[in-house]
């Protein structure tokens, strides 16, 4: 079947809307090899069947936002691995296509979105958790502008700008959304009521907020208790559509390269986020089909 009817944006402006959960959580459960810097982007370049495999699986799971696994991959980063310029634009594409295929196989309207993760994503140390790399916005601009070219040639229906510390890097991002045209939805990483680079969630959300291209505003990635404070945020300067898809409330410590998880499962109050105007809702990293299932159960309004 066509992966979706309309654009995303139309149907958020009508219901809710059920994203995927952590595609890195999937493959791991798959049994693949995520170690080392390139992530997801390995396994996408040496085992593409185990990444269509993990989409798949979310879409099965009632999942109709099927997120690329693009959020790690950058010209540099590859480069040092021992990948070209033009091995590293094939790659971009092939997250696109194998998301495409899972979500043409579904028995449900699908949309692919093509995940453009921060500067901090490729340097593989935690970065996208502190921001201010100590680059500016023109620099931030040249890095994601060849990805974003790279992805939007590959035909997603729109673009998970994901993931983002600080209002420098979403000015850089929201300067090539607005060279592109490119419909995009836009989500902070945060904690405790301020992007993790400590800046003020109103003023970055209004940065968002104030493209024609952003389609919906909102966080991932986060502890789900960050998640209700942080859309009232949003909403006290934004009336699009918002976005919520949190982590398990687990905490990631690049030193050892490992979660360190809550010793009780963080509440999901996802009938407070809906009231809130979440319209965008799922998981991030350490969120399964299972738990995409028992959202999709949650959500009357999204359509079946």
């Amino acid at each position: 079947m066509p992966r979706a009817s309309g654009p995303l944006a139309e149907a958020l402006a009508h219901r809710a809307v059920l994203l995927d959960g952590g595609l890195s959580n999937q493959l791991a459960a798959q049994g693949c090899d995520l170690s080392g810097g390139l992530w997801s982007g390995r396994v996408l370049a040496e085992r593409p069947d185990q990444v269509e495999a993990a989409h798949t699986a979310y879409a099965r799971a009632g999942a109709e936002v099927l997120i690329t696994a693009s959020y790690q991959i950058g010209y540099e980063a590859f480069a040092a691995h021992g990948h070209d310029r033009a091995e590293t634009t094939a790659l971009l594409h092939r997250s696109v296509r194998l998301a495409a295929r899972a979500a043409e196989a579904a028995d449900h309207e699908v949309w692919v979105a093509a995940s453009v993760g921060p500067y901090g994503a490729v340097l593989a140390d935690g970065s996208e958790y502190r921001g201010r790399y100590g680059l500016g916005v023109r620099e931030l601009a040249a890095f994601h502008r060849p990805r974003i070219e790279a992805l939007l040639a590959a035909g997603p229906d729109v673009l998970a700008v994901e993931t983002i510390p600080d209002a420098d890097e979403a000015e850089a991002l929201l300067t090539v959304l607005a060279e592109t045209g490119a419909p995009a939805w836009f989500s902070y990483t945060v904690a405790a009521g301020r992007t993790r680079a400590g800046g003020p969630l109103p003023e970055a959300f209004a940065l968002a907020a104030a493209s024609p291209q952003v389609i919906a505003v909102g966080v991932n990635c986060c502890d789900p208790a960050d998640v209700l404070p942080a859309l009232g945020a949003a909403a006290a300067v934004t009336t699009k559509p918002l976005l919520a898809y949190p982590n398990d409330g687990s905490v990631w410590n690049a030193a050892t390269g490992t979660w360190h998880t809550p010793e009780a499962p963080a509440p999901w109050p996802l009938r407070a986020w809906r009231t809130a105007g979440a319209r965008l809702v799922g998981g991030c990293c350490r969120i399964g089909p299972e738990h995409i299932s028992a959202l999709a159960a949650l959500l009357p309004d999204r359509r079946p």
